[in-house]
């Protein structure tokens, strides 16, 4: 028996397919003409169908620096991710217990996604060269990211620990585990599909952040900088081409997370 679907259902399913196409109508375009024959051009109609402009990233460029700043986003935003997950479990921990001035700090944590992001990057650009230090990606361009995924990976904890039941504690307590063994084996658990979550959100945002970049990341480009750099210089759909790839590899990231929260949940629920 299967329950009958409302107009209600049609018409929802209607507006989300709506809101798909808003979200990656442009982004399919890109990806159509990076699919363009060696005399492409940067706009429709195409000119021949052919993987050219895909092998063509491979070769040596006039302009932009392709594999150095995807391999600066890439292990900036690892960085980022485990620093968010790092702090986020920790700050999420720490709030389940009412402490002196929990509220003042919970308010300076997340006032940063109100602040203007480019306002956020020069300011911590104009704090490094104050200090006496270089503005780089791995140091000044990382506090800046920071900023923005800090906020949402300890709200999202927060809403966890919400919901999440001291029972499974205090059982654990009653058996004769330790706190450790209680963290270890019964919490972290329980919470690892959050975690997954907590550090897909960190890696995402920091992968593709331009505004608080901008001003923080020195000498170098990040991969989002590199290509707003381009965009002047290059006239050709390889372009495109990395604009296709790196959203290729942003779904595969967000796939292997979402694989292995399913993963995780089997797991347990057959433990």
């Amino acid at each position: 028996m299967h329950e009958r679907r409302t107009f209600g259902f049609y018409v929802l399913a209607t507006f989300f397919a709506l809101f798909v196409l808003f979200l990656y109508g442009p982004l399919s375009a890109i990806i159509i003409l990076s699919f363009q024959g060696p005399n492409g051009g940067l706009t429709f109609p195409l000119n021949g169908v052919s993987l050219h402009w895909f092998g063509n990233l491979f070769e040596t460029q006039a302009v932009g620096d392709f594999g150095g700043s995807f391999r600066r986003s890439l292990a900036l935003a690892f960085m980022v991710m485990a620093i968010t997950v790092v702090a986020s479990l920790m700050a999420g921990l720490a709030f389940r217990r009412r402490f002196v001035g929990a509220t003042p700090l919970f308010y300076l944590a997340v006032a940063s996604l109100v602040v203007p992001s480019i306002i956020i990057s020069l300011g911590i650009g104009v704090l490094f060269q104050q200090l006496g230090f270089r503005p780089a990606w791995y140091s000044s361009a990382l506090g800046a990211h920071l900023t923005w995924t800090l906020p949402f990976g300890v709200l999202i904890m927060f809403a966890v620990f919400n919901r999440f039941s001291p029972s499974y504690e205090e059982a654990a307590r009653d058996l004769g585990a330790s706190s450790w063994q209680t963290f270890a084996h019964v919490v972290l658990p329980m919470i690892a599909p959050s975690l997954v979550g907590v550090a897909l959100f960190g890696f995402t945002l920091s992968y593709d952040e331009f505004a608080r970049t901008l001003m923080a990341a020195g000498t170098y480009n990040t991969l989002p900088l590199e290509l707003y750099a381009m965009t002047t210089n290059v006239t050709t759909p390889v372009l495109y081409a990395l604009g296709t790839i790196t959203t290729l590899f942003s779904f595969i990231v967000i796939a292997a997370a979402l694989g292995f929260i399913v993963y995780v949940n089997r797991r347990r629920a057959r433990a």
